[in-house]
């Protein structure tokens, strides 16, 4: 019995120390919900994708946290904001999930962040790319990382304009997304010394870009700006090539593109395009290791979105266990207090009202006869440097600190 009895003293500890932790944990479980697009023109974008993207974080953090489990849940929103706010609404009320993360579509992302606000529970958006979520609609509870328009449009706009590409037409998503990439690129266009010829509004899954292109081509313009994303940005860019648009001299600015798209679209069609994105697979050693466990589960190379959902969920996960509980005001200012330092990005911090900065970077899209490989896709033009890539608080408009 004098064996046994420090050995049960010891479990006993154990037992009152995950009983202790548990105290602090709401519902003894930590849940992440992951709600995004997964049928429609963002399903390659983000997607199933980031939703093992989140797994894999939650598993490299051990699965646990504080002593009780992580778990994922995720959804479908089909880029109805109505229906994201109903599934976020069922998830806090009824399923008890503490964070909800990726929100592909910015007026989801709007509508999912505001309702969250009301609900005392963390916002972390890696698939919407509005700067209102960190401007003038931010929150104290609401996370913008990954990418943004501001920066979107620092990077393929600067360069383009810098390399004579001085004359813009937008063809733009009609909704807050596009709407917010083509005041923003426009902007900085024209403080370049650029000027915007004209712009034309298309709807979300528009199958039929003709009439726009055509607008486009006839304003004289150099560079059509495509203030769209995922299927949207890929039709529109083939089609473009079938009217023979690129081949008379007018660049195409895919403003918001990512590796899945490319690979989509293939190097074909794709090539010579200029792009922005904060994460490229073969950038560098960590970077190859996380793509190649990212497609041995998907079957594909990660993007930015895809990386960005992981960090996410380890940045969280590492706020709780910070903060010692899940309690939203709690976890809210461990991540404001926290570096961001994992394969993602080794600089990254947290501004006041949510936004994480770190260095982007501006790529070009390889011509099939350079690339390696099927997933080698890019050349690296020039790092941005974070500051230079966002907004600062005060340029934000946003009120949290005024």
């Amino acid at each position: 019995m004098r064996v046994l009895k420090p050995i049960l003293f010891a479990l006993s500890c154990t037992v009152a120390a995950q009983a202790a932790y548990a105290q602090k944990v709401s519902d003894n479980v930590v849940k992440i919900g992951i709600l995004n697009d997964q049928s429609g023109v963002y399903a390659d974008f983000g997607g199933k994708s980031s939703v093992e993207a989140a797994r894999m974080a939650v598993e490299d953090f051990g699965g646990k946290v504080l002593g009780v489990p992580v778990e994922i849940v995720s959804a479908d929103h089909q880029n109805k904001p109505d229906v994201a706010s109903s599934i976020a609404r069922q998830w806090y009320d009824t399923e008890k999930v503490d964070s909800i993360m990726e929100l592909t579509t910015s007026s989801v992302a709007l509508a999912v962040q505001g309702l969250s606000k009301e609900k005392k529970k963390i916002t972390m958006t890696t698939g919407a790319a509005t700067s209102d979520l960190t401007g003038k609609q931010c929150s104290p509870y609401g996370f913008h990382w990954a990418y943004d328009t501001y920066a979107l449009a620092v990077g393929t706009g600067g360069a383009l304009v810098e390399n004579g590409g001085n004359k813009w037409f937008f063809l733009t998503a009609d909704y807050a997304f596009g709407y917010s990439l083509e005041e923003q690129t426009s902007k900085f266009v024209k403080s370049k010394g650029g000027q915007v010829v004209g712009s034309v509004r298309h709807p979300l899954a528009a199958t039929d870009y003709s009439s726009f292109l055509l607008q486009a081509q006839s304003s004289g313009a150099n560079v059509i700006g495509l203030a769209n994303a995922g299927l949207d940005t890929s039709n529109a860019i083939k089609q473009a090539a079938e009217f023979g648009i690129t081949q008379g001299g007018t660049r195409l600015a895919a403003l918001l593109f990512t590796l899945a798209e490319v690979k989509g679209l293939g190097l074909q069609a794709a090539q010579g395009l200029t792009l922005t994105e904060g994460w490229y697979w073969d950038q560098n050693d960590e970077n190859r290791a996380f793509a190649k466990r990212f497609q041995a589960k998907t079957g594909k190379m990660p993007n930015m979105i895809h990386v960005g959902t992981y960090s996410t969920v380890l940045q969280y996960l590492k706020a709780v266990q910070k903060a010692g509980t899940d309690e939203t005001e709690a976890v809210a200012k461990a991540l404001h207090e926290m570096p961001v330092q994992d394969v993602f990005t080794k600089n990254g911090k947290v501004l006041p009202n949510g936004r994480m900065v770190y260095d982007m970077y501006l790529f070009q899209v390889k011509k099939p006869e350079e690339s390696k490989g099927e997933w080698d896709m890019y050349k690296q033009l020039a790092t941005i440097p974070g500051d230079q890539a966002y907004m600062t608080v005060a340029e934000s408009g946003c009120q949290l600190t005024q």
